[in-house]
């Protein structure tokens, strides 16, 4: 096909015709056989006083989704499959994710923290639903530090502007009560009902609220302690009593907590020490029979804690106020005539004799308070949680501090030796009577 208005730029001929080579049309010239033009990939337009287009409009269009989004997607599908949500927070869960992953706070982030993401999105968008999930759950998907995804699920409500509701203790205690298979694949002496089993659950995790068992624990354990302990109150028979935490796992199918027989040991001493104060127990109960009165307790609970606060303060009442008798009283306070004056100038003022009457107390009074006892030593009343009848477990199971060792000073002999220094070095009984007489010797 002949093309007019274009001449050959060797020979000059009009005789230019196309010639289609492969896919990639080019015009040539008939007469000389020169290529006029190649590479034309576009119409007839583009040789006739067409514009240039840009390479990015050319090739406008939707982005495609990098490849860590779509896994993170494909990870918070995954968990919301795991916890069998609907489809309703499945979506939303998607939808806080892409959100987030195009902040700036979080696009340039390791792909751990990507991972912590994808959970804490799952984690919002239950609790906007009602449904009970914890954060303890959330962090065993991901197999993470509960600290590193809370600070996470912190930073994402913060950068998003998003209002997530606090969830409900009762909703999560059901939702967990749920799991274990009790209600229809036992036998009936062993078989309970899960609203009953959830209403004692809370009791006793109420309980161990108010008497710091729970503070610092993870929540899981101490669920799972209340779920064994309800069952077995319920229906005390010989069957519940006799099966222990590990067979109760086994029988519900559920997988057993380690920190959960530890809970179950300082829920049945909490019972224990509430159900002393009922008069037709008193100190007959003990943690292997206090389940059986585990109703009557948690009926009267507040009551009985209180009972057992205030008889618990009144047997340390004679403690306290015999180490405030035999503690001396405390030697009225010398103010200091001249604040701003420093150490050595009062040195010099003391050797010249021209201190003040009320300055030559200053330093010995802090001596004999230190010595006399007045002042509190640092390890007296470090483990307060021994003498109280609740205190958190970080108190009551302290961990012993390190002691800072003095530096080791360089020994000349010329130091000077305290009397309690030669005391020490006075052994044998000879030795005490020469010294005694060598005293009698010098006071006569």
């Amino acid at each position: 096909m002949s093309r007019s208005g274009l001449s050959c730029p060797g020979c000059g001929s009009s005789n230019i015709v196309d010639d289609d080579l492969y896919c990639q049309a080019q015009l040539v010239c008939v007469d000389c056989g020169s290529v006029v033009s190649e590479g034309a990939l576009t119409n007839e337009s583009v040789y006739v006083g067409a514009s240039d287009v840009s390479y990015s409009r050319t090739t406008a269009g939707d982005k495609k989704p990098c490849m860590n989004l779509l896994k993170g997607r494909h990870h918070v599908i995954a968990m919301c499959r795991i916890l069998r949500v609907n489809r309703e927070i499945e979506d939303l869960s998607q939808t806080f994710y892409s959100r987030a992953y195009q902040h700036k706070s979080f696009i340039r982030v390791t792909l751990r923290k990507k991972e912590f993401l994808a959970g804490c999105c799952v984690l919002v968008s239950c609790r906007m639903r009602q449904w009970p999930v914890t954060i303890g759950t959330i962090s065993c998907l991901l197999d993470a530090d509960l600290v590193e995804v809370g600070a996470v699920y912190k930073e994402m409500v913060t950068v998003l502007n998003i209002e997530a509701p606090s969830f409900n203790i009762y909703d999560v205690i059901e939702a967990h009560s749920q799991e274990y298979k009790i209600s229809l694949h036992v036998a009936e002496e062993l078989a309970e009902n899960h609203k009953d089993l959830t209403k004692r659950a809370v009791e006793l995790v109420e309980l161990a609220a108010d008497t710091w068992v729970v503070t610092g624990r993870q929540p899981v354990p101490v669920i799972m302690a209340a779920i064994y302990l309800s069952w077995q109150s319920l229906k005390p028979n010989r069957h519940r009593l006799k099966l222990s935490l590990d067979k109760f796992c086994q029988l519900a199918k559920v997988k057993k907590q380690k920190p959960a027989a530890i809970r179950v040991t300082e829920m049945k001493e909490v019972l224990c020490k509430l159900g002393k104060e009922i008069p037709w127990l008193g100190e007959t109960l003990t943690p292997d029979n206090v389940v059986c009165q585990v109703e009557d307790i948690l009926k009267h609970r507040y009551a009985l804690l209180r009972r057992a606060l205030r008889a618990r303060e009144e047997a340390l009442l004679p403690e306290s106020l015999a180490s405030c008798e035999a503690s001396p009283p405390r030697a009225p306070e010398v103010s200091d005539p001249n604040p701003a004056e420093s150490p050595v100038e009062r040195h010099k003022r003391s050797a010249e004799g021209t201190l003040a009457p009320g300055d030559e107390a200053g330093q010995p009074r802090m001596a004999g308070e230190l010595a006399g006892g007045a002042l509190e030593s640092p390890d007296e009343g470090s483990n307060w949680g021994a003498r109280a009848l609740f205190a958190p477990p970080c108190v009551v199971h302290a961990k012993r501090r390190r002691v800072e060792q003095p530096e080791l000073r360089d020994v000349t002999g010329d130091e000077e030796i305290s009397d309690s220094e030669i005391d020490s070095y006075i052994r044998t009984p000879r030795e005490a009577r020469e010294f005694a007489q060598m005293q009698n010797m010098f006071l006569e």
